[in-house]
Order: structure tokens, then C-alpha cells, then sequence
């Protein structure tokens, strides 16, 4: 298989970028001139003594920016673990390095939106869990990678890799484009990965837990819903258990992704935003494409939806039933299950009707398996797909049971766990597993909702506790916070990164000075002010009791009645997303 370089030095001179493979043997340059931005290949002797010189990690890419291009790239990276001996990597810091030697030729505006730009960068890199491996591909599932062909074998990491998961893809489109370039650079997949070595019965194997999150249809929390219309989901993630053990290996996938039809949920400062379903869009098209793809890619599907089958989240429910229905596709089952109505009055116990309702097609499905003399033993016909509104929380402790119980049955075959012998009765196993299975909902909630996890104390113990509410409580005012007044700069961010919009250098203002309306300042400074009064007054009475009451009155009703009109109005006082249509968002 053809690998990309590990080791590199960036040369920088006021013209050139110099970037040096620095494994065992090479003797390659890739050249990127700082003017005309152009991409070309040199050999060692052709980088100039007066460069300035530093170690690299790799190269994410590059992007235009107000001020031109801009070089991204790893500057500190940690070591996860070893997957079948190749090495797999976090990386943990980047640098952005302009082509330009000066900004000065920007006007002032132009130098602000640079620098917000520059900063909806940053926000991205500095989002927990990029992953990459130079010698191995990641983007793809143990099934698919045994079931590809010589050539594919022969293509570079840039070549072979699943674009949903790429998301470095957009930054990399120039050096993509020639082949010659792409031993310089790697896909890097965003999500999470944990690798343990684990000892049961004596037997040591390593467990492994990688969960890739897709790039296509990526976003936050309430300005990403549904599906587009090519039939991606919002938040999709495939999360992969592999178990590894005397040159044997299993792997067991599953899939999350929010209910794949028109429908939004706009941030309003109310505390759960009614959602809507779109009254103006053909559903089935994309639904259909959504499943196609799936089914393609998966095999059977069965659909576990663990909203609530009341209130605000019954239409959706029922639209989803529907239309699972209404294609009339018998590789597609369709189950829903009322997760906060089974398991009211922390009875979390209920959880396993679901486990063993599904657990015969579970069997049906089984996992992929490769034996200890490399031949494919049985492969993974169908998938669960999870989800509840967020595909966060209850998609993650749903997800942790089923692996579990996957994750019996592969020990046992491979001889680690004895006949009789349960996972749950491995404390220290139990530890690891349940552990790692929280670390991933936490790594996912705070890429798409701002926080980690909620229930995450099941997970980690196996019971709900009256502190694990607290926290639970604690994330959710976060949530309500970032959702509300942090969350449209997220979203321009995801969107800029992954190349959804782009700069253009020659246009004038950019989207970033949409004007708000005046009700954007003037009331939030009215409440203020009344509610201010109101305190003071109460503070400090007046001569008499009536005139106090009449004061405190005046402003306690000033103060009230702006404050419904800011609820009223909800959507203009929150922090929207400016660098997208506004028909994407919707």
C-alpha cells in the first residue's frame, strides 16, 4: 500500500515554502511558492541555507483567506496506540503561516475580517479529535478494507480514502490534484479514537474504538438538522469496535445520524426550540437517497429512533415511521423506542427490552471477523442506526449495550472469554470499556452540541446517580448558552474549514457585517437598565411604602414586558450563522 511521509522540516524564506520529507531515504521537497502560490516537487539540494527551519508534523492543508493563502499545518502531534503495527496519531497543534509577508495592503475592515477568519480557523483545529495514520487508512471500516481490489490497494491515502470522513479534504484540493504531491500529505478524520490493551482470563488483546465523523452535512447542533439534499445527515458518525487477538481480529459497526428528512430547529432563546418539519420539500427524494446509500454501503438497516412518542418530539416520530413505510423496502426496519419513558424514575434497567428486541437480528447480522491465519471467517450483513434528536446521549448509551453484547460473542469465539463467562462480570475490562464508551459521547457532544455528554454516568457505571443529574443539569445550561449566543460563529467556522463558503478576495464587504436590526441593542439594554431600576429601587424605599411599591412596580414592568418582546423575537437575538444562504439553514 502506498504510504504518505511522517517526518517533515518546513523551510520558510520570504518567497518559498520549503517543506523537506524527512523519513529514512527521501529525498523529496514539496516547493510552495509564496507568490504565485504554485505547487512543485525539488529535491533536497534545492532548499536555500537562509531559510528558517522547524520541525512539522504534517500538512493539513491550505486555504484563502481576506489576505490571500494560508499554509496549515501539524506542529505537535501524540501517539494513540498501534493498529495491526501502524502507529496512529492525534494531532494536538497546528500553526496557520501566511503566504504573505504583510497585510498592510488591507484596508481596515478588510484586516478585521482576515483576523475573524483567521479565527473561525483556529476554533476548528482547536476542536478536540483529529486523527491520522501516514501508513494506514483510517477513513475506512476493517469489512470494507478486505473486500477492495489490487489496484485500490496500490492507491495513495489521499486516493482510497472514504470522502465522508476526510476533513482536511477541502484544504488539500490543490495538492489532491497532483498525484505526484500526495506522499506529502494524509487524510485526517475528526471524532474519536481509543486503543487499550485489555488482560482476561490471562489473555491479553488489544480493544479498539474509533468513531469517524462525517464531513458532509457537518455542523452544530441547532442550525444542523435532517438531511440535504444528496441525502447526507446531519451528524453522522460511524463508530467501529475492533478487538484484536493472536493475529486475530473482529470489528462490529454501527451508525448514528439525525432523522434523515427536511426538518430544523432553529435557536430561539427558548429553552428546547419547537422543531419544525419542512411543509415545502419532496421528503421522500432525499430519504430515499439517504437509505440507497446506507443500504449500499451497510447492508440491512435497522433504524433504532429513541425519541420521545410525545410532545414536541411526536411529529417527527411519526413523519420518520412514515416514511420508512412508504418506501417499502424490505432492508430497512424501523423500531422506536420512548428512551425517556421506559427509563423515567432512573428505571435504566428497562433499557435491555430493547437489547432483546433486536437481539435476533443482532445474531442476523453478526460482525466481521478475520481468524488467526488472515482468512475472513464472517462478515457484517446489516447495521443499527441510532438516533434521538441530537444523536448524542441516548444514540450513545444504546450504542454502548449493543457493542457490548457483539463484543460477547467475538471473545468468546476467539477464545478469550471462558463458556458461561459475561464481559459484565470482567471488572477491570468493564472499567476500560465503559470508560472509553463515555469518552466517545463526550468527544461527540462537544464536536456538534459545545458540551460533553449527558447520561454519561450510566455509561460509565451502569447506573444513574443523583450526581450524574447534577452534571446533567450543568451541561444542559451550557448547551442553552453556546446554542444560543456562540453557536452561529461555530457553524461559519465548520463551514469555512470544510470549504462550504469561501473567501473571494476581490469581493467587497463579506458577509460578516450583515447589519443586525435595531431591536438587537436597544431592548437587551432597556431590560437591563429597567430590571437595574427595579433592583435599586427595592434598595433604596422611598419616603413612603406607596411610592416605593409604585417605583419598584414602574421598572419590574418595564423590565418584564421588554423581555417578552426579546422572547417574542427570539431568532433576532441570537448568534447566527452569516456566512450561509439562509435556505441552507432553514
Amino acid at each position: 500500500m502506498a504510504t504518505a511521509y511522517e517526518r517533515f522540516n518546513l523551510h520558510a524564506t520570504p518567497e518559498k515554502f520549503y517543506i523537506e520529507a524527512c523519513d529514512d531515504g527521501a529525498n523529496e521537497v514539496l516547493v510552495i511558492d509564496r507568490v504565485s502560490t504554485e505547487m512543485t516537487l525539488a529535491g533536497v539540494k534545492d532548499i536555500p541555507p537562509s531559510g528558517v527551519t522547524r520541525p512539522i508534523c504534517g500538512i493539513m492543508g491550505t486555504v484563502r483567506l481576506v489576505a490571500g493563502m494560508y499554509l496549515i499545518v501539524i506542529t505537535r502531534k501524540r501517539k494513540v496506540g498501534d493498529l495491526f503495527g501502524h502507529t496512529v496519531w492525534k494531532a494536538v497543534e497546528f500553526d496557520v503561516i501566511s503566504y504573505k509577508k504583510t497585510i498592510l495592503h488591507l484596508t481596515d475592515i478588510q484586516m478585521q475580517d482576515n483576523k475573524a477568519f483567521l479565527t473561525m480557523i483556529s476554533s476548528v483545529l482547536n476542536t478536540d479529535g483529529f486523527y491520522f495514520c501516514t501508513d494506514y487508512d483510517l477513513t475506512h471500516t476493517q469489512q470494507r478494507l478486505s473486500n477492495t481490489s489490487p489496484d485500490f490497494q496500490e492507491m495513495s491515502l489521499l486516493e482510497r480514502a472514504d470522502q465522508r470522513f476526510v476533513w482536511n479534504g477541502n484544504l488539500l484540493r490543490e495538492i489532491i490534484s497532483q498525484p505526484e504531491l500526495h506522499k506529502f500529505a494524509f487524510p485526517v478524520i475528526h471524532g474519536f479514537i481509543v486503543m487499550k490493551p485489555c488482560c482476561i482470563n490471562g489473555k491479553v488483546f488489544q480493544w479498539i474504538l474509533i468513531s469517524r465523523r462525517s464531513c458532509f452535512r457537518a455542523g452544530v447542533r441547532y442550525y444542523v438538522r435532517g438531511i440535504d439534499s444528496e441525502g447526507h445527515a446531519a451528524n453522522f458518525v460511524e463508530t467501529e469496535q475492533i478487538v484484536q487477538y493472536n493475529n486475530g481480529r473482529a470489528s462490529f459497526v454501527q451508525t448514528r445520524g439525525s432523522m434523515p428528512f427536511f426538518w430544523s430547529q432553529r435557536p430561539n432563546l427558548k429553552y428546547k426550540p419547537k422543531p419544525q418539519i419542512s411543509t415545502e420539500t419532496n421528503h421522500m427524494d432525499g430519504f430515499r437517497r439517504h437509505f440507497e446509500s446506507q443500504v449500499l454501503i451497510y447492508g440491512k438497516q435497522v433504524i433504532l429512533n429513541l425519541v420521545n412518542q410525545k410532545g414536541s418530539e411526536l411529529p417527527l416520530e411519526q413523519a420518520f415511521a412514515k416514511m420508512v413505510n412508504g418506501i417499502e423496502n424490505g432492508l430497512i426496519k424501523y423500531i422506536a423506542f420512548d428512551f425517556h419513558k421506559e427509563c423515567s424514575k432512573m428505571r435504566w434497567h428497562r433499557l435491555q427490552i430493547l437489547v432483546d428486541a433486536v437481539s435476533e437480528m443482532q445474531d442476523e447480522f453478526g460482525y466481521f471477523m478475520v481468524s488467526s491465519d488472515g482468512k475472513v471467517s464472517s462478515e457484517q450483513s446489516g447495521t443499527f442506526r441510532s438516533n434521538c434528536m441530537d444523536c448524542l446521549d441516548r444514540t450513545n448509551v444504546i450504542q454502548s449495550l449493543l457493542a457490548r453484547r457483539s463484543l460477547q460473542s467475538q471473545l468468546q469465539r476467539m477464545g478469550v472469554l471462558h463458556v458461561g463467562q459475561r464481559i459484565e462480570e470482567q471488572a477491570d475490562f468493564e472499567k476500560i470499556y465503559k470508560n472509553a464508551w463515555a469518552d466517545n459521547a463526550n468527544a461527540c457532544a462537544k464536536q456538534y452540541a459545545g458540551t460533553g455528554a449527558l447520561k454519561t454516568d450510566f455509561t460509565r457505571t451502569g447506573k444513574r446517580t443523583h450526581w450524574g443529574l447534577v452534571m446533567d443539569g450543568w451541561n444542559s445550561m451550557i448547551r442553552y448558552y453556546k446554542n444560543n449566543f456562540s453557536d452561529g460563529f461555530r457553524q461559519d467556522s465548520i463551514d469555512l474549514f470544510l470549504g462550504n463558503y469561501t473567501v473571494d478576495e476581490t469581493d467587497g464587504l463579506t458577509p460578516l457585517h450583515a447589519q443586525k436590526d435595531w431591536k438587537f441593542i436597544l431592548l437587551p439594554v432597556i431590560m437591563v437598565v429597567a430590571f437595574s431600576m427595579c433592583i435599586i429601587c427595592l434598595l433604596m424605599a422611598g419616603d413612603t411604602w406607596t411610592e416605593t411599591l409604585a417605583y419598584v412596580l414602574f421598572w419590574g414592568m418595564a423590565s418584564a414586558l421588554t423581555a417578552a418582546v426579546i422572547v417574542v423575537n427570539g431568532r433576532e437575538f441570537v448568534d447566527a450563522p452569516k456566512l450561509v444562504q439562509k435556505e441552507k439553514m432553514d
